[in-house]
């Protein structure tokens, strides 16, 4: 008599089974989220929701971060590459033939208007701004400002052209475009979250908690460094927003990225 071979749901199905740490996916995958704006989201009391937490941080599929606007805060953020990794291999070990579409296209056909958000509008929003347009071209019209705007930052410029792409911006305060209507707006640092204004249309608003690479220096005084780990960060990060509209996503850049750093 032949006998079934028997074996345990991979990693992944077992962790994300649970209804409640599926929600903290969920919400987390919109963008990064303090413990007490996850209990209000999901419902549940906070001792609940950080044990949780807990066990998706152990899986390193969620990372966390201290605030840099308040430091007694602390930013979680879900890392969909670990995700679509675990997706892969749960789809495999089931059949070969089986594989996650990481395609989730959301207006076909339409130009988003996508606005970064950062204090100084040096260097995080405009990085981000220019890494998008190169990705997705004409599909989208993309804007950057900051609350407290200061001249574009050198390093920016750099590890841009390390990757073919000319950084000229001119830095623009965000009260300049709260009248004009955007499809998304993204901030990338914790303080200016706190005073982004509200926008026209209700666009979806979503928070990328990203340290100041213009306050990390090493141990020569540079800030260069932490400026290549930003486009690393942001280029991943936007990898996957640009996937939701349609964009070809990060795969092929994700091998060059591990060697780059």
């Amino acid at each position: 008599m032949a006998t079934v071979e028997m074996s345990e749901p991979p990693p992944f199905v077992r962790l994300a089974s649970d209804p409640l740490r599926w929600r903290l996916l969920r919400e987390l995958s919109h963008g990064d989220r303090r413990v007490r704006e996850l209990v209000e989201l999901v419902g549940q009391p906070q001792n609940l929701v950080s044990y949780h937490l807990r066990k998706l941080r152990a899986a390193e599929l969620v990372t966390a971060r201290r605030s840099s606007f308040d430091g007694r805060d602390t930013y979680y953020h879900l890392d969909l590459e670990q995700c679509a990794d675990a997706l892969a291999e749960a789809g495999s070990s089931l059949h070969p033939a089986l594989a996650p579409n990481r395609v989730d296209a959301m207006r076909a056909g339409a130009r988003l208007k996508v606005l970064f958000v950062c204090t100084g509008n040096s260097g995080r929003s405009p990085m981000a701004e220019a890494l998008l347009r190169h990705r997705a071209g004409s599909m989208v019209e993309v804007s950057s400002a900051g609350s407290h705007p200061k001249p574009l930052h050198p390093d920016a410029v750099r590890v841009l052209a390390e990757r073919d792409i000319v950084l000229t911006h001119e830095p623009s305060h965000v009260d300049s475009f709260r009248r004009r209507r955007f499809h998304w707006v993204i901030s990338l640092c914790d303080r200016v979250r706190e005073v982004c204004p509200e926008f026209p249309g209700h666009p979806r608003v979503i928070h990328w908690s990203l340290p100041d690479p213009a306050k990390e220096t090493d141990e020569a005084g540079e800030t260069y460094p932490a400026f290549r780990r930003l486009a690393v960060e942001l280029d991943r990060r936007i990898g996957f927003l640009a996937a939701r509209f349609g964009v070809p996503g990060p795969e092929k850049y994700r091998n060059e990225e591990v060697k780059r750093t």
